[in-house]
Formats: C-alpha cells, structure tokens, sequence
C-alpha cells in the first residue's frame, strides 16, 4: 500500500447525514465550503424483499436536499460493496448527475460474487460499471477540497476509506468507540487484513472527524455517526487502547462465527457488484436470484 497522502485540515466540508432505519445505513452528502460542489456517500435504494419491490425514499431525501440547497454533484462514492442495503447510486446519478466511484478491487468481489451467483459471461468483472475506480492514495476534487482515497480490506476487499479534508467517511471499516468493527468473514474478507486497515485509518490526525456508514445504537443509546481519530484510538472496544493484532483476529473471528447473515445480502451484492443497477433476465425484466448453501 501507498503511504498516506497528507490532508489539510483548514479544509472543513459541510457534512449532511441520512438514516436508513431499516438497514441502520447512515448515507452523507458532503458539501465543499467555498463553492457549491458536493458528494454524495453510500446512498440508500429501498427493497421490500417480501414483496419485491424497490422504492426511492432515501436517495428522493437526499436529491431534495441537494437540489433545496442549489448544489451541484460531482461524485457519488461507494465505500465497499454493501451486503446489507442496495445502493441508490445509479438513481440519484440519473437525477443529478455525477460520477459513480468505488476501489479498484471490485473487480475481485465481482469475480469472487459472479461465481456464487452464476453469472455469466455477460456480467463483466472489471469494475466498468463503475465511472471512476480508485487506487489506493487517489486525490481527487470535490470544488476546492481535496480528496483521498485510502485501501482498507478485511471486510471485503474492496473497501475504501475516503478523506475529504478533516472528515473521514469509513464505510465499514470502523464503526462508532462502542460499536467496535465490521465482520470480516464474507467471501474475501480477512480479520488480520481487517486489523492493519484499521491501524492505517487510526495513524490519521487525531482530530480528524470519522463518520461511519451503520450504527445500531449499542446498549439502547440514540444512533450516533460522527467520532474522532483520537476518540477511536483511545475507546474503540475492538482497536482501542493498543489491542494487538493476534487478540484483535482471535475476537472477530469469534465474534464472526455467531452472526447470522444480513438478512438482504442476496439482492445487496447483486446490485450493488454492477453499481447499483438490478440485473435482468433474458426477456429484460428485473430479476434477482438465490442462491442455496453458497454464503
């Protein structure tokens, strides 16, 4: 991996929050201070799985949001390839415009989701349904803030840390001090590989706002999303306090072994493997498969 580009943290974006009650998914809009320019992060599609049908409440909030405050999208992100909501990314794309980014390893939770789900040879494994793939310590521009790209696998390989000036918008990685981490026992994902990333994230500045991508309100306390660097280092129950990498493995795949699976996981990384977009069948309706004793 590349080293950590620096950041300046006089750069302050405007960060928007929306939550996905039914996945616990907290998806952002960013705004750059100086100039109308934004990005949206981890946009929500809705899926009544009992009754098979998509709705756009979530990403509708978040395009009236844009539109109401006159800004102009540039980027919408994908963190990782989410397993427990379907993204809104293609939607809110077609409403607003902008370009779809997410890590260069897709093209390995493709090929690794494109055997579980036996796709064939029309669904293209090299992330092109993506406008932009990012490398580990890619800048780019959101107006006048500049913006990294930081690799962080483990829980699946894909996943991307994203830098916008002092905000952090961790996706999976780490959640809230007393919610600890993300699983790492999906195809692909490593608790070892999983506990590095992690250290990568907790060397940035210690006052560096995070914003994780799920909370569940651990203990009965209100849903939170924003911490610190310093706040994780020092509290997070699984990384917090100096945790070593042998107890950190030990733990999570532990903890691991008992979780049940995210009950939309299916349809979640049939979609969100292609960007958003729901796969057809032959006659070019909207269909989606499942597959027996392969997760």
């Amino acid at each position: 991996m590349t080293d950590v580009p620096t950041t300046d943290l006089n750069q302050k974006p405007l960060v928007t929050s929306f939550f996905d009650a039914q996945s616990n998914t907290i998806s952002y809009v960013v705004q750059d201070p100086g100039s109308k320019s934004c990005a949206v992060i981890d946009a929500v599609m809705n899926f009544d799985y009992a009754a098979g049908r998509l709705s756009f409440d979530c990403a509708d909030e978040m395009i009236a949001f844009i539109q109401a405050n006159g800004l102009a999208l540039e980027w919408i992100i994908e963190t990782h390839v989410h397993a427990d909501h379907l993204s809104g990314a293609p939607y809110i794309q077609r409403a607003l415009g902008g370009k779809i980014g997410i890590g260069e390893h897709i093209q390995t939770v493709q090929d690794t989701f494109g055997k579980v789900f036996n796709e064939g040879t029309e669904f293209q494994r090299d992330g092109s349904q993506f406008d932009a793939l990012f490398s580990d310590g890619d800048t780019y521009e959101i107006g006048g803030t500049t913006c990294f790209a930081m690799h962080t696998p483990g829980h699946t390989p894909a996943c991307m840390v994203h830098v916008m000036g002092d905000a952090a918008f961790a996706g999976d990685t780490l959640f809230m001090p007393d919610g600890g981490s993300a699983r790492a026992d999906f195809p692909g994902g490593d608790a070892g590989q999983l506990y590095d990333s992690i250290q990568r994230v907790l060397n940035l500045p210690d006052e560096m706002r995070l914003f994780v991508c799920h909370d569940y309100g651990p203990g009965g306390r209100a849903i939170a999303w924003e911490t610190t660097i310093g706040e994780q280092r020092a509290a997070n129950i699984h990384v917090g306090g100096g945790t070593s990498r042998e107890a950190f493995i030990e733990m999570r795949e532990t903890r691991d072994a008992q979780l049940s699976m995210p009950g939309l996981i299916i349809p979640a990384l049939q979609v969100n493997m292609r960007a958003g977009e729901v796969p057809k069948d032959k006659d070019g309706n909207m269909s989606l498969k499942i597959p027996v004793n392969k997760l």
